[in-house]
């Protein structure tokens, strides 16, 4: 179990190399998606002080006993660059369904990479709340804390005054956050679309399936609008289109403005939607493979200009998770680094050249690096061949 210490200091995350482990200009262009950085946070991390949990959880745990006795830092499933060093990152939902993760507190945490020492520290984060009654239906907790009972919350951005807009699978619902984890306003749903967490609740029909609302969520360059993709296919729709729906900031209100993600296959599944311009998203397509069984883990870059008519998003290969190029191992690994977990949720550019990616370990089920043993939290930083040209407003540096 790793001990956890709450820096009051971020000058060892002002320090970091955030494009990894190499430095730029130490090393020849690179002609392939290649390896720069490895960092782990230990899958047994734990918030310290904080509540059990995970007293509902069955089934193999990788030799993890539960209850645990405090709240685990785990199961990232978004990210966002805070610009000095640092990023917060999205825990969601707990044990994996609604049933067993009423005693997971919904949380925010505050990362800095350490790519030196291949570690992750954690400097703090913040409980998601909803102290003013906003959210219409019975919470779990009477205290109005944010449970993976109440909500599966599984995509993050950041609004222009700190404070986050937060994704929803159970609702589908937009979630708006201040920067103390408070909520702000009543969760938004998404007109005519129906997750069967929802349904049971309010007695309608469901026309999606279970958790399989917004993994992915996007921002504007400019901030006013965010894009909110499904993971799974609207009933009526064909199997393997996924909705990504604009929704303006300004007006609290979707605009009806909508694009069409098609999946390699309709089994396969997205973990996450970012924006690099106005027009192109990043967006990670994955099967539910893990270990040997891994096989489609990419990042693909998806065009809402549609320059072939199809009614779709264009779509690029960017980076194949499972063959990266290592030729300096870094990380300990061979010449050939695979990312081969179940689930790999968070994606966020750095600079022109370099993306991260980040696992979601389900702690404590999910073995994909090693059989039987709980994944750690992975953090890698990758260098491409060639610029993507973002909208330098992407980076937090630049602001609005």
């Amino acid at each position: 179990m790793r001990k956890i210490v709450y820096s009051g200091s971020l000058a060892l995350a002002l320090t970091l190399t955030l494009a990894g482990g190499v430095q730029a200009g130490d090393h020849a262009k690179v002609t392939v998606p290649t390896l720069t950085g490895f960092a782990s946070l230990p899958a047994a991390t734990f918030v310290p002080g904080s509540e059990p949990s995970g007293a509902l959880v069955t089934g193999n745990t990788n030799g993890h006993a539960v209850p645990f006795a405090d709240q685990p830092v785990q199961g990232f499933s978004g990210i966002v660059n805070n610009g000095d060093g640092t990023f917060d990152v999205l825990s969601d939902n707990g044990y994996g369904n609604q049933a067993n993760s009423g005693d997971f507190l919904l949380r925010v945490q505050r990362l800095a990479p350490s790519f030196a020492d291949r570690q992750v520290d954690v400097l703090g984060g913040v409980n998601l709340t909803d102290p003013n009654g906003l959210v219409p239906w019975k919470l779990t907790r009477a205290d109005r804390v944010l449970t993976g009972a109440d909500f599966d919350v599984e995509s993050i951005v950041k609004d222009t005054a700190g404070g986050y807009w937060i994704g929803d699978e159970f609702g589908p619902y937009l979630l708006h956050f201040d920067r103390a984890g408070r909520l702000l306003s009543a969760p938004v749903p998404l007109d005519g679309v129906t997750a069967p967490e929802t349904a049971i609740r309010t007695g309608t029909t469901a026309n999606l399936g279970s958790s399989k609302g917004f993994e992915g969520l996007a921002e504007s360059p400019d901030g006013r609008y965010l894009y909110a993709l499904l993971e799974g296919s609207v009933t009526g729709d064909t199997a393997g289109d996924l909705r990504l729906n604009e929704f303006d900031t300004r007006t609290g209100k979707y605009t009806g403005k909508r694009y069409v993600y098609r999946l390699g296959a309709p089994n396969l599944a997205i973990g996450d939607a970012i924006a690099i311009d106005r027009n192109r998203f990043l967006i990670i397509e994955r099967d539910g493979g893990q270990g040997a069984t891994a096989v489609i883990k990419r990042l693909y870059i998806a065009d809402t200009r549609d320059r072939n008519r199809d009614g779709l998003l264009d779509k690029t290969l960017l980076v194949d998770l499972m063959n990266i190029a290592n030729p300096r191992k870094v990380g300990g690994f061979g010449a050939t680094f695979t990312f081969p977990f179940q689930t790999i949720e968070d994606v966020v550019i750095l600079n022109e050249k370099t993306v991260a990616v980040l696992n979601d370990n389900n702690f404590p089920f999910s073995s994909g690096r090693t059989a039987g043993v709980a994944d750690n939290n992975e953090w890698i930083t990758i260098e491409l061949p060639s610029s993507l040209h973002p909208d330098k407003r992407i980076f937090p540096a630049h602001g609005r």
